[in-house]
């Protein structure tokens, strides 16, 4: 006779505790608020406090720089949760989380003491920066340009776009070419930690040559900005070269792309959120808009968009999880968090759009929230690599992984 299994479960105690948590701030204080924020296209202060107070920002950081220490992998079920409130949100942390990855990975003993602490409280927020006007998925074409001076310090030049926490944030880990003649091309640049004044759109004084124009008026993912950083003449110190100038200089490409490795866990994590959000939505109003004398849910053709997405929703879950825990495990992920990326950002926008199709004309007005994710599902599909640079990566790195010898 067969022993009898353990029970399944997806999660440890400490992250279902975790998670439960996540999902209530989020039914309580997210959810109701959104609307506000996304239509006044408003930084949502209030949230992002109670975010600092639940110690959000500082989930992956070590606890000895101040931090929870979790995983990849919890971090991922947060995000989630976040982003089934309001993907803006999961942004603010986004790029925080990137650039404290960056500093936990390549940055040196004396680079993490000054930033870590205050990171992890949410005093200093980050963001990270690799786009350009004029640069479109070719990392390599970037312009900005750093050059030192007699003085020691760095000087940079250039003009950043996409900047996520742009305005907000005190700290940019910004990509600069710093070798133009390099070769390969992926030598020539270097990653620099750009101090800048939190919320201030001109810096003076110290950070003079950094200015940030007014956000960008975008469809959706509203509530947190997204900036052009313009670069003048700006001063970086040499020891704010990410690893130190003797570690890291030229050595920011292979940095960022790691950096974008498990960013792309993020993204995927806030497709599932965002799928999974319009899933609920879906199932509620489906169950109370009546047609035919009948709930429209009791429809065959609402029964089988209502599998589609739940369906993808558990897919896109799946691919995730297994892509941040491999990149836990100390493993090669690469090809498993493009897949998940490219999986879960699709999968939230079909999800959303069929929840849209089972609202019909309510879909479309402001009243109903699934308006609000109709707006912001596109972004998955561009952010972090578009679908199609997510079909190039998993090509390549399945056909290096099974090379014919």
């Amino acid at each position: 006779m067969a022993a009898a299994a353990s029970t399944y479960t997806e999660k440890t105690d400490e992250q279902k505790a975790i998670t439960e948590m996540v999902r209530q701030f989020a039914d309580e204080q997210i959810i109701p608020n959104a609307e506000h924020y996304d239509r006044e296209d408003t930084f949502p202060a209030p949230i992002v406090e109670q975010m600092k107070e639940l110690g959000l920002f500082g989930v992956t950081i070590p606890e000895s720089y101040g931090g929870m220490g979790l995983d990849l992998t919890t971090y991922a079920m947060i995000v989630e949760e976040l982003s089934r409130g309001w993907i803006s949100i999961s942004g603010v942390i986004n790029t925080h989380f990137i650039g404290s990855h960056l500093l936990m990975k390549f940055g040196s003993e004396e680079q993490k003491q000054k930033y870590l602490p205050r990171m992890a409280t949410g005093e200093i927020r980050a963001a990270f920066s690799l786009s350009e006007p004029e640069l479109g998925s070719d990392v390599q074409a970037i312009k900005t340009a750093g050059r030192k001076t007699e003085s020691g310090a760095w000087e940079i030049n250039g003009q950043k776009m996409w900047v996520t926490n742009g305005l907000m944030s005190s700290l940019v880990f910004v990509l600069v070419k710093t070798d133009p003649d390099a070769q390969p091309r992926h030598r020539s640049f270097t990653c620099f930690i750009a101090e800048k004044e939190g919320g201030v759109s001109e810096n003076t004084g110290p950070y003079e040559g950094l200015k940030i124009p007014p956000k960008i008026k975008k469809l959706g993912y509203k509530g947190v900005e997204s900036t052009e950083l313009v670069f003048d003449g700006y001063l970086c110190p040499a020891e704010n070269v990410l690893g130190g100038e003797e570690a890291g200089l030229n050595k920011g490409f292979s940095q960022m792309m790691d950096a974008l490795e498990v960013g792309r866990v993020n993204v995927a994590a806030r497709g599932v959120g965002i799928a999974q959000r319009a899933l609920e939505l879906a199932l509620r109003y489906s169950q109370e808009r009546r047609t035919f004398g009948k709930p429209i849910a009791e429809h065959q053709a609402i029964q089988f968009k209502l599998a589609d997405m739940a369906t993808q929703v558990e897919a896109a879950r799946l691919l995730t999880l297994r892509a941040a825990r491999l990149k836990d495990a100390g493993e090669r992920s690469d090809l498993e968090a493009g897949m998940a990326k490219l999986f879960a950002s699709e999968a939230g926008r079909f999800c959303v759009e069929e929840s849209f199709r089972i609202h019909g004309g309510y879909g479309y007005s402001k009243e109903y929230e699934i308006e609000r994710l109709y707006r912001d599902a596109p972004l998955l599909l561009i952010g972090e690599g578009t679908s199609e640079i997510q079909r190039m990566v998993i090509g390549r790195k399945l056909l290096q992984r099974h090379a014919k010898s």
